[in-house]
């Protein structure tokens, strides 16, 4: 349960990164917009890490046959 949160709290900060560069590109920041976008690739990435490592751990177990 605690992953889960984890993984919610990380994918709604690249959701407020994603709206911060929007809210930046129109007001015309460049430096501020990329810092915003740097932070969401950031979050991404860790994102997937995490999930990675944890079906590599045995933690969370993925779907073996979607359909």
């Amino acid at each position: 349960m605690l992953l889960k949160l984890i993984i919610v709290a990380l994918l709604a900060i690249v959701i407020v990164n994603m709206f911060l560069a929007l809210r930046t590109m129109l007001k015309g920041g460049q430096h501020q917009m990329s810092r915003h976008l740097g932070f969401r690739l950031l979050f991404s990435v860790l994102v997937l890490t995490l999930l990675l490592a944890a079906v590599a751990v045995g933690w969370i177990q993925p779907n073996p046959r979607p359909y």
